[in-house]
């Protein structure tokens, strides 16, 4: 009889653990999904500094102190180095992933505000904001290979998936510019609406997504040959068309999705790439400048340069999972595969 009650209490005992592991595997499923563990960087505009995230934990691990007035930033193709556009200080700082300290600098023109790496790694380019050109520099040497004159205040800055034809866009001149890397020259203009900021090519390099902050407009460019066929427009209730300003912006691997961040309307718009139509406005952090997905294409980070943090994204559900604080002025994010 006795043996009969032990073997029932533990029984019961044993269910319940059951009951109680089922409890927590649903409420684990149900919050955020675990994420691998990637390493983001954002850079701190006035902060002079870097936050590096925890992709997995969603938590600033570490804050590097670099140069003066931080903004875009780019890693190199096995994220041992994290390249830095010091604007105040003329130059672009070398971060050694690996023991975060500046391992060196590339001279650049004045005042740099947005890179980006050849497929290669071995060329970075760079929009030099004050003497209207791009910077073409060798990572190995690091020596300036040419400067290519563009429009005035150059800062977009996008590459095709061949790393054939670059493309810069100038704030001033509110033109797309197209550079063929092989001869460094222009071979088309194109002209969008007011302030360009960002330059985003499809996945499969058949068009270029351009940004325009004070147009509020995205103006989709065939690049075969290169004009606007379409422009997409934003329109958040309650928000005045003034405050819609598009920034950064992405696409998903497989290009079916693309993101744009809407500065002071506070959202990043979800769109459908194929229709160009928007599918959700997800309310992010204050001021929303610029995005990064983290490796495996389940999260999206995006940098609120007013609220001093980066909201989380899960792209699957296109819900905001999480705000991460960072330093002062979150501008550019880079994310690592490890």
């Amino acid at each position: 009889m006795q043996a009969s009650v032990t073997r029932t209490a533990s029984s019961r005992l044993n269910s319940q653990h059951n009951l109680f592991c089922l409890a927590v595997a649903l409420l684990a499923f149900s919050g955020p999904r675990p994420a691998c563990a990637f390493t983001a960087y954002v850079s701190n505009e006035k902060g002079n500094s870097i936050s590096v995230i925890d992709t997995g934990t969603m938590e600033v691990k570490q804050t590097i102190p670099v140069g003066r007035r931080p903004r875009g930033i780019a890693l190199n193709g096995d994220g041992s180095q994290l390249f830095i556009c010091a604007g105040e200080e003329d130059s672009v700082q070398i971060l050694d992933t690996k023991t975060g300290k500046i391992a060196g600098v590339l001279p650049s023109g004045p005042d740099p505000e947005l890179l980006i790496l050849s497929p290669d790694s071995k060329t970075l380019y760079v929009a030099n904001e004050n003497d209207n050109m791009v910077t073409a520099i060798d990572t190995a040497a690091r020596k300036v290979i040419t400067e290519i004159p563009v429009g005035v205040e150059p800062e977009g800055m996008g590459l095709s998936p061949d790393g054939k034809v670059l493309v810069n866009t100038s704030e001033t001149t509110n033109m797309a510019h197209f550079i063929d890397t092989r001869t460094r020259k222009i071979f088309a203009n194109v002209l969008v609406d007011a302030r360009p900021r960002v330059a985003q090519f499809t996945p499969d390099g058949s068009e270029l997504w351009v940004s325009s902050e004070v147009g509020g407009t995205v103006s989709v460019i065939d690049t075969a040959n290169p004009k606007v066929k379409q422009k997409i427009a934003f329109a958040v209730p309650g928000l005045p068309k003034e405050m819609i300003q598009p920034v950064g912006l992405r696409f998903t691997q497989d290009g079916k999705m693309a993101f744009v961040a809407l500065g002071p309307a506070n959202r990043v718009a979800a769109i459908d790439s194929a229709t160009k139509n928007v599918k959700k406005y997800l309310l992010v952090g204050q001021r929303v400048w610029q995005l990064a997905f983290t490796p495996d294409g389940k999260f999206l980070y995006a940098t609120n340069g007013v609220s001093n943090d980066v909201s989380v994204i899960d792209v699957a559900s296109l819900t905001v999972v999480k705000s991460i604080p960072v330093g002062s002025f979150p501008w550019g994010v880079a994310i690592a595969p490890q």
